[in-house]
């Protein structure tokens, strides 16, 4: 989609009557901070903002982007504090919370709140990226490359130019340098950041607050859930970056949000910053097509097979919801994503609107001969491609989905074993130990969780689909010898890493027993069957179309940016830094429904059942409601719970700062509405939402809940609206 600066008056009908459902004004967009000035900052004014552009993005004073970090590499946090505080979503710190549970301390099923620092557990591997500054690199990353060069030479050049912006770079020892291409490699920007390594696991409520609803509402408004958890950066003496260390301070931020007491309203600006991962939003028609008749399908039938087998053993055996916990949500939030997407793309005719797009686009390249010339044959090329694809990307999906490890977990003990017997060939003795050690340190945290009988049954489930589902010339021979009930029996029952031991002695034994030992493995040959058909036959074709495809996307985007000068472009998410806004909006998803902006507590009471994993309420929980003693945080007698609004937001803004009008925290993003999570591939102002814990519940639960007013004394708590 794209959002317009002028609309030329000769088209203003037809443009009105294309993007009139999918935003042509504020809301849509993942923007720049370092552009927001010349960009945005007047607009936003214009729906509310009382900040300065200065305010938000500054290399030169503490600003809203100092307080906000990368969370792991995989979500957003903000710090909350002049110590180094900071809140996620729950689902985001969820894997190191899980890290620390056993059934004899569940921090999961119980939540977990640090007395004091000193209680605040280390999480390994966990880091926190700020962001310094943000520049424009295109002209130095671009230089010497011509349009006539070959794709390899062209990049080899690229790479050359990227490596001399980096050891170039004016920055401090301890920071880094990313540089990331926008726009289908048309620009590039570059990135100084900050990464802290040592992230300690403060508090958490339980799963009953923090997952309350679990998959049934993932996705879904109206929402009830308290998705936050909290973490602390620790700094060594000099405010730096260090590794772990008892020794290690609290960080001093440049910047922390104060907190508003004040709620939100219809109408709010809200401000959303974070790490958006993935979005593709020029894609053609075609594209848009295939993803929602093609790939989405084919996915949400595989993970309906598997969560319904997982599903069926974490309601009725306690050890099997601790053990699929994550991986459950895992698959479930991809899936329960990918049914609203392709719901979405249909009911709200994206495809025919990409298609009136790209007739306007038709019609302006021919009113604009030297264009025309240049990028007349980008579009019926890219149909010719899509169309030749198609088959390729069907069988690649489904073979990816079952071979992949997510799915069927035996398949992830075989990729160990195949990259072992693969580090034997290419280098030796040596290669296999180096391989081995870190081999064996997975299988740790792997059989910990490992349910052969649930593995066992979505296998039989999954290669009975598979054999029904992939065209036959890619399906391997051993399913022709088996039926899939026959080869699970035999597999499981065999394999040499169905048990951690077994698996453990073999690697052992050095890289040219257990080569021998695993290619007489019936779980390793089916597996390498599979395997071939994806390397040998389905990738190489894929790759080459694929390749061909991104080569005319480039083109497309660049002749969007041509055919249209007047336009205000935003680059496609790609885990950077960004920033969207909008407002506190209702949305009607259907006919005869509307939905409000704020959930209660009274929700959460009305979705109650005992005893249930998704929809139980803790007894203090229940007991705070009863008495009504929501203390400061209440609003007319009633506990606020979310809200939504029309920010534009996609995977990776988890754990995002949602801003008020004057820079305060007033939520945390988590989700996005079901009948709009088709925004990563098309945005439509009139149903695409955000939904965001209010803030003023995340500190009743700290507060009021959990006893845990130490860290309230951390934070500033202000009343901008008084």
């Amino acid at each position: 989609m794209y959002t317009f600066k002028i609309i030329r008056a000769r088209h203003f009908w037809f443009l009105l009557s294309a993007f009139i459902a999918t935003s042509a004004f504020a809301g849509e967009g993942m923007w720049l901070p370092f552009l927001l000035k010349s960009l945005n900052e007047t607009e936003m004014k214009s729906m509310g903002m009382k900040m300065n552009a200065e305010d938000i993005y500054s290399v030169n004073q503490g600003s809203l982007k100092d307080a906000v970090v990368h969370f792991g590499g995989f979500c957003t946090a903000e710090v909350i504090s002049d110590q180094g505080l900071i809140l996620t979503n729950h689902h985001c710190g969820y894997s190191s919370i899980q890290s620390h549970s056993t059934l004899e301390k569940n921090y999961l099923k119980n939540g977990f709140w640090a007395p004091n620092h000193e209680a605040e557990i280390p999480n390994p591997g966990l880091f926190a990226t700020f962001i310094i500054r943000i520049e424009d690199v295109t002209d130095q990353v671009l230089e010497g490359v011509k349009t006539d060069m070959e794709v390899k030479e062209k990049q080899t050049l690229i790479d050359a130019n990227l490596n001399l912006i980096k050891s170039t770079t004016t920055k401090e020892q301890w920071q880094d340098v990313m540089i990331k291409p926008f726009f289908e490699a048309n620009q590039y920007y570059m990135f100084v950041t900050e990464t802290y390594n040592d992230v300690r696991y403060v508090g958490s409520p339980p799963e009953s607050i923090g997952k309350f609803g679990a998959d049934t509402d993932n996705w879904v408004w109206p929402r009830h859930t308290g998705d936050f958890s909290v973490f602390r950066i620790y700094a060594g003496p000099d405010n730096r970056p260090a590794a772990y260390s008892p020794d290690n301070k609290p960080l001093i931020p440049r910047h922390f949000f104060p907190i508003s007491l004040d709620g939100v309203a219809e109408g709010d600006f809200t401000l959303v910053f974070g790490f958006p991962g993935k979005t593709n939003e020029y894609l053609p028609s075609y594209a848009v097509d295939q993803i929602a008749n093609v790939i989405d399908p084919e996915r949400i039938e595989i993970r309906n097979i598997s969560l319904g087998i997982m599903d069926k053993h974490m309601r009725s055996e306690p050890d099997a919801r601790l053990a699929y916990a994550v991986k459950y949500a895992g698959l479930a939030n991809s899936w329960k994503k990918w049914i609203g997407e392709a719901q979405g793309l249909k009911t709200y005719h994206a495809v025919q609107k990409k298609k009136n797009l790209e007739l306007d686009f038709i019609d302006e390249l021919q009113r604009k001969k030297s264009l025309c010339k240049e990028y007349g044959e980008i579009l019926p090329s890219m149909k010719r491609l899509y169309k030749e694809i198609e088959p390729v990307v069907k069988n690649r999906t489904i073979l990816s989905e079952v071979i992949g490890g997510s799915n069927i977990e035996l398949f992830r003990l075989t990729l160990y074993a195949d990259r072992l017997v693969n580090a034997f060939k290419q280098n030796g003795e040596d290669g296999f130990q180096k391989m081995a050690t870190r081999t064996l340190a997975q299988l740790d945290d792997f059989y910990k969780d490992y349910r052969k009988d649930v593995d066992k049954e979505i296998f039989v489930a999954l290669i009975s689909h598979l054999s029904v589902t992939v065209s036959p010339e890619y399906l391997p021979a051993y399913l022709a010898k088996y039926k899939s009930d026959d080869l699970a029996e035999k597999i499981y029952s065999q394999s040499i890493w169905i048990f951690k031991e077994k698996f453990a002695e073999s690697i052992q034994k050095g890289g040219a027993s257990f080569s021998s030992l695993v290619n007489d493995d019936m779980a390793f040959q089916l597996f390498e069957e599979l395997k071939e058909i994806m390397d040998s036959d389905l990738s190489p074709a894929y790759n080459v179309l694929n390749d061909s495809i991104q080569i005319q996307q480039k083109s497309y985007m660049a002749a969007l940016m041509a055919v249209y000068p007047d336009r205000r472009f935003w680059p496609d998410a790609n885990n950077t830094m960004r920033f969207t806004y909008g407002q506190v909006e209702p949305y009607t998803p259907r006919d005869g429904v509307e939905y409000k902006t704020q959930t209660y507590l009274d929700g959460v009471m009305e979705k109650y059942k005992p005893g249930d994993y998704e929809f139980d309420v803790d007894p203090r929980l229940i007991s705070l409601y009863e008495n009504k003693d929501y203390g400061q945080y209440g609003e007319n007698g009633k506990m606020p719970v979310c809200f939504i609004a029309s920010n534009h937001t996609t995977g990776g803004n988890s754990g995002s700062p949602a801003i008020d009008a004057y820079g305060n925290l007033i939520g945390i993003n988590f989700d996005r509405v079901w009948e709009g999570t088709m925004s990563d591939l098309f945005y439509d102002k009139s149903i695409c939402r955000n939904i965001m814990v209010d803030v003023r519940y995340i500190l009743f639960i700290i507060d009021k809940f959990a006893g845990a007013g130490n860290l309230i004394e951390e934070m500033k708590l202000v009343h901008p609206k008084s």
